[in-house]
């Protein structure tokens, strides 16, 4: 280096020493021309000297390290070192060090091989590494390849296990002389490496998608590197006996494999429609006319459920996606909904629920009237004892099914002492309180049936008609304060109707109210939407029941409801509807209508107006949980009622599994008189409905 920096110097003195020399001839500036294109070639030569000795030296140094280092040699998988472990028994015996294994798989073709990427730069050196790594394993080639891709591991057979035992035990008695000293180390470390072993299976076979892997880098050429298939190295048994090898992967540190980058979009979601004979669903509809007395239900029964199509009225509604739909057609339009979802399948054995298609709404509203109480639940038994008998129904015993029932539960749920009471006993049959139920109105004291939205008049058919919708309904200017369409009952004194209709007449100005006990206006949509669509906040009082259908009407009308107990919506709709009610609601408690304590005018007037356009915007963005979309088409970015439902009837399913894979009771967790309690809270304890769900008083408490 100091002869190379003094050739510099002295050519550069001497360069200098001629420019300053005065030229003799009459060609001054050639004569310096070429002086200046001589000092430049010299300058040149002489870094691109430097640059030669320089790589000289980072190659040496390069080889020395690998040479130092050649007996942990790298490899890209755990059974790859396990045989290169071997060789190094014979050969390198007395330099057993510590290794860390890092793997980092993701679909086999993205494994770190860092020392390969910084090598393959120049191949002269990588070269003379690959000749370095072939002298290394003269003794036994190492077999190690970049993932295919596949995840699957094959299973090794029992001749390549017992054929590796013999090599192991051939290579033991060569290096036993050179190994007593790494023998008595390795032994104490054999009862912790099979431990390790057996927990390592075992969460193979619990996740198969989060295996760990274990691969180490290996300096090899790209074509020997993807010559073989790794799933034969992968195969290689584990020999935990022998004491380096124990040693070495004693320190090692696992890396979880990464998940797929495919996943099936439907697993956990597949769903099985039961074929159940057709009288309990098509031979209803065929037989429409003995559905009803006063409906006609043939029409209702039109257009997959939804019934007819609304006459055009562009200062009401849009002009496509409204029908005249019967609340009672909600187990129709389900049904034909379920046959567009997405993750049906045809093997019950893949399903993670099972859809029971009984129409039980449309076979007991034949026969509510009917005093003979055998009839109501003819049907009823039937398909219960036809599900009991079924392969699928012993997998769970029916915990796994649901089905839609489309009145509310007390239709279902007949006192088993009195023939001759209200609605039939499908709900308090053994075998249906194993499904879960789906009905318009749930009871807050049994934990097998869940409240879903009533049908509106709205079935979209594309997510367009979703959101022109809801645009239309922020634009609104509403004159009224509040509304109420509903009739008194005079025959029930815990009812609060009369008040809130006398306090609505006595405020004609900033009230409206429709009636809908001497006329059919309340039957008919444009009537019922003209006077939500005018109005801020919609009065829901409880009427034969906790819920009624205007709550839905209501709120597809962008107007807020009012409501006067939890059981009308709080309790019901856990799936569909925002947890904090104040969001999108207004709780007066009905006691303090009855007793005066409350004037609503004046409760909703110091409500303020950045308040009420809040809580407008969030009843508008509930449009879309609570509307069925037409069967016929698919909506591609809006979850409807329906989704939100099967959603719901899924998890619910899953944490019934969970618990039955666990040994632990189902529904364990509380009394099933509190179910609603825990359902909406997630927790018992004392809660502030408790006053109106602490006792049952027939079908509605105070």
């Amino acid at each position: 280096m100091n002869k190379i920096k003094f050739c510099i110097n002295h050519i550069i003195s001497m360069s200098s020493e001629t420019l300053m020399e005065k030229p003799s001839g009459k060609c001054r500036c050639r004569t310096q021309s070429w002086y200046i294109v001589f000092i430049s070639f010299i300058l040149w030569f002489t870094l691109y000297m430097i640059y030669l000795y320089s790589s000289s030296v980072t190659f040496s140094k390069m080889e020395y390290s690998l040479t130092l280092n050649n007996d942990t040699a790298l490899f890209d998988s755990s059974e790859s070192f396990l045989d290169v472990v071997r060789d190094d028994e014979t050969e390198y015996s007395s330099r057993a060090g510590d290794i860390n294994i890092v793997d980092d798989v993701e679909d086999g073709n993205d494994t770190e091989e860092k020392p390969v990427d910084k090598l393959s730069e120049n191949e002269e050196i990588y070269q003379v590494i690959q000749s370095l790594v072939e002298d290394q394993n003269e003794t036994e080639p190492v077999e190690t390849e970049t993932n295919s891709g596949n995840e699957n591991r094959d299973v090794a057979s029992d001749k390549e296990v017992k054929n590796k035992d013999e090599d192991d035990k051939t290579v033991k008695d060569k290096g036993k002389e050179n190994h007593v000293t790494e023998q008595k180390k390795g032994t104490e470390n054999v009862a912790k490496q099979k431990k390790t072993a057996n927990v390592s299976e075992r969460q193979k076979e619990d996740n198969p998608e989060e295996q760990p892997v274990v691969t180490l880098p290996i300096v090899k050429s790209q074509i020997e590197r993807t010559r073989h298939s790794r799933r034969e190295t992968r195969n290689k048994p584990v020999d935990s006996s022998d004491p380096v090898k124990e040693k070495r992967i004693e320190k090692a540190v696992v890396v979880p494999r990464r998940a797929r980058a495919r996943l099936d979009p439907c697993s956990g979601r597949y769903i099985y429609i039961h074929n159940l004979p057709r009288k309990f669903n098509q031979d209803l509809l065929e037989t429409c006319r003995s559905l009803s007395f006063w409906t006609d239900m043939c029409e209702c029964a039109s257009n997959l459920g939804l019934g007819a199509p609304l006459p055009p009225d562009d200062k009401l509604y849009s002009r496509t996606g409204w029908f005249n739909t019967n609340q009672f057609f909600l187990e129709v339009i389900f049904h034909n909904r379920m046959k567009q979802y997405r993750c049906l399948t045809k093997d019950p054995s893949v399903a993670s629920a099972i859809y029971v298609p009984y129409y039980a709404g449309l076979d007991v509203g034949r026969y509510l009237w009917d005093p003979d109480g055998f009839m109501r639940d003819y049907d009823a038994v039937n398909v219960v004892k036809w599900l009991a008998s079924r392969p699928e129904w012993k997998r769970m015993w029916g915990r796994d099914h649901f089905l839609v029932a489309g009145r509310i539960n007390w239709d279902f749920r007949r006192n088993p002492k009195n023939e001759s009471d209200w609605g039939n006993e499908l709900l308090n049959l053994d075998e249906a309180r194993n499904t879960t139920t789906l009905v318009l109105e749930s009871s807050p004291w049994n934990y097998n049936d869940f409240a879903i939205p009533y049908p509106t008049y709205f079935h979209p058919s594309t997510d367009s008609e979703v959101f022109q919708w809801q645009n239309r309904m922020r634009r609104l200017k509403r004159r009224f304060l509040f509304s109420f369409a509903g009739a008194r009952r005079p025959g029930r004194h815990e009812s609060i109707r009369n008040e809130l209709i006398d306090q609505c007449l006595a405020t004609r100005r900033r009230c409206r109210f429709l009636e809908c006990d001497k006329t059919q206006k309340c039957h008919n949509p444009a009537y019922v939407l003209k006077l939500f669509q005018s109005s801020i906040f919609c009065l829901q009082p409880s009427g034969d029941s906790y819920t009624r259908r205007s709550i839905f009407d209501s709120i597809v009308a962008g107007c807020i409801p009012v409501f006067f107990h939890p059981g009308s919506a709080y309790v019901q709709y856990i799936w569909h509807f925002p947890k904090d009610y104040r969001k999108y609601s207004v709780f007066i408690p009905e006691r303090d209508v009855k007793s005066g304590k409350s004037n609503i005018e004046r409760i909703l007037q110091r409500i303020s107006r950045e308040r009420r356009a809040s809580m407008r915007d969030e009843v508008i963005s509930m449009i879309s949980s609570v509307i069925y979309a037409d069967p016929s088409s698919r909506l591609r970015k809006t979850e409807d009622a329906f989704d939100l439902t099967v959603k719901g009837v899924l998890d619910r399913i899953e944490k019934v599994r969970n618990q039955m894979n666990e040994g632990r009771i189902v529904n364990y967790e509380f009394d099933e008189e509190e179910s609603w309690k825990y359902f909406v809270c997630g927790k018992l304890g004392s809660h502030e409905w408790d006053i109106y769900f602490s006792r049952k008083i027939g079908k509605h408490v105070l």
